[in-house]
């Protein structure tokens, strides 16, 4: 009776070891069928972004609780400025609600399963932004409440080893060590806003004249800012799907609007690769091929990724071509991998021999010692080659940077028609 015991609990310990190592893929493979999502329409709300006022933990806020912060940078509808960058802005929370929690690569899969999967989030229906007359108050809608860092192509060295100059798509910067906000940002996103009249005022950016006929010609090397409309992933993407992307600001030539914010840029994944074993990180590659204005009129042009704004936590990093990829695990992720698997070498050690001693009733502790230690040994091998590396992630609304890599000309009369059609 007790070797049977024994026998049914090793068993069980086996199972576990089992359904520890298919834990990873089966958890993928359940948020793959459940984030499936397409290409959303390129004509969302407003997107704003605040600074907060002073650090808060979100989940503590109560219905009726009032959320301070400034506008982190310029919002505009087409060749407009809505609201200038600082612009005072004050948030009422109207209740509670739980979300999942955002997903993120700061530590192996092991320690998000004893992570909570939903959190207590706040839900703003309006938001009062100060204005010289007075206060505008707005519908909005919470997409994410973080801490953001900048992350940009890396400048290529040339062979004395100093960094080249900006030319044909390349950055002159290093990767980001600016100093993270010590607040979090909050992302909103407003409606109806720019259906809204709006007097002339000095915030109204110089349109192209209305008797240009003389084609422009944006130089390589322009930088536009753009909103990601949809998720993208190296882990779930493929390569030829679509990516969509809003203008935030206007591109001036000349002092003169030719390309309006709110003009939808439309790219394709050119390569991805996944997360794979060996904890060896993904990689991503996207690049924009046309611009559609806001007359409908389409651009064919040629721009890649040149910087995007992420969660702190994620641990991607961005080469010269503007290839984005995960980086390598830290010492705590090693460490905790390392941790597991010992764990699973020593249940597995006790379990095979307490299941070779309920089949062999002639087995002992010093025979069976051998034979469970190399069993025990290769599931923990095959644990650890069985890790995956860290994802590259691009959510919805994450701020890209993207630069022309030739030039691109562009009739005005177009863009004249769209910003008459704006500025009403």
């Amino acid at each position: 009776m007790g070797k049977r015991l024994c026998f049914v609990r090793s068993f069980g310990v086996l199972l576990l070891v089992a359904g520890i190592a298919a834990a990873p893929t089966l958890c993928a493979g359940a948020d793959e069928s459940s984030a499936k999502t397409g290409v959303i329409a390129a004509d969302s709300g407003l997107y704003l972004k605040v600074q907060l006022a002073s650090p808060l933990k979100m989940s503590k806020l109560k219905p009726g609780d009032a959320v301070l912060g400034s506008m982190a940078r310029d919002v505009y509808s087409a060749n407009r400025k809505l609201f200038p960058a600082g612009s005072q802005v004050r948030l009422t929370v109207d209740h509670m609600e739980k979300r999942k929690r955002t997903p993120n690569d700061h530590w192996p899969w092991v320690v998000k399963v004893f992570t909570p999967r939903h959190e207590n989030y706040p839900v703003f229906k309006t938001a009062a932004v100060a204005e010289q007359e007075g206060e505008r108050s707005l519908q909005v809608s919470l997409i994410s409440v973080s801490r953001m860092r900048d992350v940009h192509a890396q400048a290529k060295k040339n062979k004395s080893g100093q960094k080249s100059q900006a030319e044909h798509g390349e950055v002159e910067v290093s990767q980001s060590n600016m100093k993270h906000p010590a607040t979090p940002t909050v992302v909103l996103e407003a409606f109806g806003i720019e259906n809204e009249p709006v007097a002339l005022d000095k915030n109204e950016i110089p349109s192209a004249e209305a008797d240009s006929t003389t084609p422009a010609t944006l130089p390589a090397g322009t930088h536009c800012r753009i909103l990601l409309l949809a998720n993208v992933s190296a882990s779930k993407s493929k390569p030829g799907d679509v990516v969509q992307a809003r203008l935030l600001e206007p591109v001036l030539l000349n002092s003169k609007v030719v390309l309006p914010a709110g003009s939808v840029f439309e790219g394709k994944v050119v390569k991805k690769t996944p997360p794979r074993w060996l904890s060896r990180a993904g990689s991503l590659y996207l690049t924009f091929h046309a611009v559609t204005l806001l007359d409908g009129s389409r651009i064919p042009i040629a721009a890649s990724l040149a910087g995007a704004e992420l969660d702190e936590r994620s641990h991607t990093r961005m080469d010269s071509e503007g290839l984005l990829r995960g980086e390598r695990p830290g010492k705590a992720w090693m460490a905790i991998n390392l941790a597991v698997s010992a764990g699973i070498s020593k249940e597995v050690d006790d379990g095979v021999q307490l299941v070779i001693e309920a089949i062999v009733s002639t087995a002992t502790d010093a025979s069976t010692a051998g034979t469970a230690r190399i069993i025990s040994s290769c599931v923990s091998g095959i644990y650890m080659a069985t890790r995956h590396g860290r994802d590259v992630v691009l959510p919805r609304f994450t701020e890209m940077d993207i630069l022309l890599d030739r030039p691109v000309a562009l009739n005005t009369r177009p863009q004249i028609a769209a910003l008459a059609a704006g500025g009403k």
